[in-house]
């Protein structure tokens, strides 16, 4: 069973109007709401590959109660902690002219809540996957990661993290299966621009020396990169398509990869099913569903 992980879930209230007037009244054309969060996000278009998952976090409110109702009617499986105080945040999201974003802050999470979450998670054992993405809100400890990883570590779970510098930096002794930078953020660990696919693969193999399995990195328009545990690099570019939301497209990536992986046992395929994902969701004003992610497998 894979199980995801969302520290900071929210309620994305996502409206289209044709210009947005700071100070003025604005009118919208249209708006829905969607479910937001990385490990969510995973959750959702893994459900749409067909793979079944159990998404996990925290939850707050009559919002949190709104989120998790609306992934069970989804069909996603769901084991939230639920917090006796505060509210599951609302990010407002604006396309108009050009992109705004209003992001919530989100509940405070007491330590016994952190526990629960810890005891939700020892019940993960040989064969499963624990997917941990993006950053920790500040109301909890700052080596999260960490804990999580080494409470669980020798069990024969795969670990997959997607999230930036020490937070990524700090697991790789527990060698996870997956991690999934994108190039700046790998940029970034080494303090250095990345101009080239040999700088990328040169830093890819460093994070494999010191613990990381397989290395996935995204580089937007210019493709993805492969660096497999048999020492393999694999190098996908894009297909033809209009972007149209960068938001969830890599969360997208690493449910297809996930996905392609445990149908085929072969990152080749991994990498493409993850690259359509990831392509087919920028290429939507939400999260990619199965036939657009199939109808890209074969475009690289």
């Amino acid at each position: 069973m894979i199980y995801t992980v969302t520290f900071n879930p929210a309620l994305d209230y996502v409206v289209w109007m044709d210009r947005f007037a700071p100070g003025e009244l604005n009118r919208t054309k249209s708006e829905e709401i969607q479910w937001g969060g990385k490990g969510i996000n995973v959750s959702s278009v893994l459900g749409q590959l067909g793979v079944e998952s159990v998404a996990l976090g925290f939850l707050a409110g009559f919002t949190g109660s709104a989120l998790e109702d609306g992934l069970r009617q989804s069909g996603i499986r769901t084991d939230f902690v639920h917090l006796t105080r505060g509210l599951t945040r609302i990010n407002v999201k604006i396309k108009g002219d050009c992109e705004t974003e209003i992001n919530g802050q989100g509940p405070d999470i007491p330590p016994q809540a952190l526990e629960e979450l810890h005891g939700k998670l020892e019940k993960l054992g040989e064969g499963d996957m624990l997917v941990l993405s993006g950053s920790v809100p500040a109301a909890l400890p700052h080596d999260v990661y960490e804990r999580i990883l080494s409470r669980l570590d020798g069990r024969g779970i795969r670990f997959v993290v997607d999230t930036t510098r020490d937070l990524l930096c700090n697991v790789l002794p527990y060698r996870p299966f997956l991690i999934k930078p994108n190039s700046l953020e790998l940029g970034e660990i080494f303090g250095r621009e990345l101009k080239n696919d040999e700088e990328i693969l040169e830093c890819a193999r460093a994070l494999q020396e010191r613990g990381a399995r397989n290395v996935l990195v995204s580089m937007a328009g210019d493709g993805s990169l492969l660096l497999s545990e048999s020492g393999e690099s694999h190098r996908l570019g894009v297909p033809k398509g209009t972007v149209r939301n960068s938001v969830g497209a890599g969360d997208s990536m690493v449910a297809g990869f996930l996905a392609g992986w445990l149908q085929t046992g072969d990152y080749a395929y991994a990498q493409r099913l993850g690259a359509a994902a990831g392509s087919a969701t920028a290429f939507q004003d939400g999260l990619a569903t199965r036939e657009e992610i199939l109808a890209l497998i074969n475009a690289f």
